[in-house]
């Protein structure tokens, strides 16, 4: 920890600030259907034990990919408390010693996600392509990964107890690999003790030297006999003391604690820590939600409806989604159930024009396609130019002609267009991405409070510069992924002040559940409300 109390960890760190890295983040964490073939087996493959799944190559946003961890909240718990996975049996390449083991590829990726500040969903699936793990061993890394940036200041809080002069002193692939071996020793079960000590003395004899292997050893030995007392000091601030036991940021604790209260901020932060299920969207064009449901069951898969968006499923143990027949059918998509519901209140009519400002990697994009029936013009606009392919190669899947993709800042859309344009527009804005914390848990220590005043300029100026290019009548729906009220509500309520030719819209049939009605044009949904993101979604009419 340094004086702060701030990990020493910073991943993407001093990027939170720049408008191109927001305009990812704004997908970030987030099934938006666009997945690569590795995030959808992370999304769907390797849930043996409550696993994580097995990233084979990466993009940033639309990964399910945070397995959760079943164990006590802090400290060491129990081994009988710990959460069970699967054994992972070692790969031929890591009996050998001379190529990659699970633990020595989960230590290259954390240790450069530290260094360099990379994405660690990227990061793992290129270490895992090149390594050559079988699976189960790849999914053991990916968990290890994971678990350790998910639970990162509860593990430095304690570790730093038995490392003389602290943390901060050692290497960071030191470091590193004494996290990576903490996170096993309190999180995981079947995992036993003395493998983790003796994995974790062997990679710092190959890395380092007999001093660091047996300041290892002697750590993680002192860790095992000390673990029944390791737990959060009585007196702690009730934030801190929540950060501590859930693993989250202390300022970002404090925000929620003030806004929802404690108990609130207590589930919310549980929720993130929480294994996310996998949802599919069901491609109307091509089936009934109850007939894919029907197909699913029939070929073994635990399927269900979801209960918050109408044409949503929840699988469970389905393996890859993308190796269903179904997905190379175009009868489903990948994507988060609160993120379906952008579409329904979007509500694009057949024969309209639509913009989708934001729009990669395209979940939403062919969503509105789907409900417009194929009918009509969908503009899919992306700042970055390589995700055109991400959009187009969707709508090829699914069946989808009606899509225009096109490479633009959003804030310059209005010179691309004329003014009244568009039936309906979606400005699915950059965010602070605060609602998928599970899904990408590197986001919660990556992010510092000044960032969200400054992605919030950005989602206010999108908003001011794209809000003529909506007709009269028409429908304007603004969304994030975070749940935090200077980006959500306080954006749209200055927006309407400003302009009063908007309203808040409730003019339309979606089916909610009964904890998001009444529909009064703006809606939060939090973390642990319904298992999935957390999300924002208002809509205005242009009067």
């Amino acid at each position: 920890m340094t004086e702060k109390g701030k990990p020493t960890y910073q991943a993407g760190k001093g990027e939170g600030m720049s408008a191109r890295r927001e305009r990812e983040d704004r997908a970030s964490g987030r099934p938006d259907g666009g997945a690569t073939r590795g995030e959808r087996e992370r999304l769907s493959g390797a849930q043996q034990g409550g696993g994580r799944g097995l990233p084979a190559e990466g993009k940033r946003g639309g990964e399910q990919h945070i397995g959760g961890r079943h164990g006590r909240s802090a400290g060491v718990p129990p081994s009988g408390n710990r959460r069970r996975v699967p054994a992972a049996p070692q790969s031929a390449a890591g009996r050998r010693g001379a190529q990659a083991t699970a633990r020595s590829a989960a230590l290259d990726v954390l240790t450069r996600v530290e260094e360099q500040g990379a994405y660690s969903n990227l990061l793992l699936g290129q270490t895992l392509q090149k390594s050559g793990l079988a699976r189960p061993d790849a999914a053991l890394a990916t968990e290890l990964v994971y678990g350790t940036i998910q639970r990162l200041n509860t593990i430095d809080y304690f570790l730093a107890k038995f490392v003389k002069g602290g943390l901060g002193k050692l290497e960071p692939w030191v470091r590193n690999l004494l996290r990576l071996s903490y996170y096993q020793l309190a999180y995981l079960e079947r995992v036993p003790d003395h493998a983790v000590v003796n994995e974790a003395v062997n990679l710092a004899k190959r890395r380092g030297h007999a001093g660091i292997a047996g300041m290892v050893n002697g750590t993680l030995r002192s860790v095992i006999r000390e673990r029944a007392s390791l737990a959060v000091p009585d007196g702690l601030p009730p934030a801190e003391a929540l950060a501590l036991r859930e693993s989250h940021p202390a300022w970002l604790v404090r925000r929620w604690i003030d806004r929802f209260g404690l108990a609130a901020a207590e589930r919310i932060c549980a929720a993130n820590n929480a294994a996310p299920h996998v949802s599919v969207r069901a491609n109307a064009l091509r089936g009934s939600r109850e007939e894919l449901l029907r197909e699913l069951q029939q070929q073994g898969v635990d399927a269900a409806p979801s209960a918050l968006a109408p044409q949503g499923l929840v699988l469970r143990g389905a393996g890859s989604v993308a190796s269903l027949p179904q997905f190379a059918a175009g009868k489903l998509s990948i994507q988060d159930e609160s993120s379906m519901l952008v579409a329904e209140l979007l509500d694009p009519r057949p024969g309209m024009t639509v913009l989708d400002c934001c729009a990669a990697p395209g979940g939403k994009t062919t969503h509105i396609a789907e409900k417009m029936r194929d009918d009509g013009v969908v503009w899919a606009s992306d700042v970055h130019e390589h995700k055109q392919k991400l959009i187009g190669d969707q709508a090829a899947r699914l069946g989808l002609r009606c899509i225009r993709a096109l490479t633009a800042d959003a804030r310059e859309l209005a010179g691309r267009f004329p003014p009244a344009s568009f039936d309906r527009i979606l400005l699915d804005a950059p965010c602070t991405g605060f609602g998928v914390i599970r899904r990408k848990p590197d986001l919660k220590w990556a992010k510092e409070p000044g960032d969200i005043a400054a992605i919030n300029a950005i989602q206010r100026d999108i908003l001011e510069r794209v809000h003529g290019l909506l007709k009269p009548g028409g429908i304007l729906v603004y969304s994030t992924c975070t749940i935090e009220r200077e980006e959500n509500e306080d954006t749209v309520g200055r927006f309407l002040s400003e302009h009063p030719e908007f309203s808040l819209d409730t003019d339309i049939d979606v089916i909610l559940p009964d904890d998001l009605r009444p529909f009064t044009g703006m809606l939060t949904i939090l973390p642990y409300q319904f298992g999935s993101d957390g999300f924002f979604i208002a809509r205005m009419r242009k009067n």
